[in-house]
């Protein structure tokens, strides 16, 4: 089977998880879902993230995080899509939630969350938002 988007893949598997109460899920990795998670484990959103290699097959284990019972992620969603990329300079990258959520963008610096974005100076695609 040829899937035409993995992130929105791993994006929906997160929420379907948390949705179901599991504490981790595997998944096939790849270096920007590894560059997403990064992200979402340094800002608090997940416990932690674990690359595995099984017969030549690499895959990652994310570990879900809750508190009091609730996911931490309310919800988590892909803006840029293969259909229609959506991109933004750096003076119009967006606040998300005043500043209580994240948006993960790719800038030609790498895979960063718009609050480093908009520090160092540069836009890109935005790939997804998390509050």
């Amino acid at each position: 089977m040829c899937m035409t988007d993995p992130v929105a893949d791993m994006l929906t598997r997160i929420r379907n998880a948390q949705a179901a109460e599991k504490k981790e899920i595997k998944l096939p990795s790849s270096r920007i879902k590894l560059s997403i998670l990064k992200i979402l484990e340094e800002e608090g959103y997940i416990q932690k993230y674990q690359e595995n290699t099984e017969q030549k097959k690499r895959y990652v284990v994310i570990t879900l995080k809750y508190f009091s019972g609730s996911p931490v992620i309310s919800t988590i969603k892909r803006i840029s899509k293969p259909g229609l990329r959506i991109y933004k300079s750096k003076d119009n990258l967006p606040n998300v939630m005043n500043g209580l959520g994240i948006g993960i963008i790719s800038t030609s610096k790498g895979v960063l969350s718009i609050r480093q974005a908009k520090k160092i100076g540069v836009g890109g695609e935005l790939l997804c938002i998390v509050t």
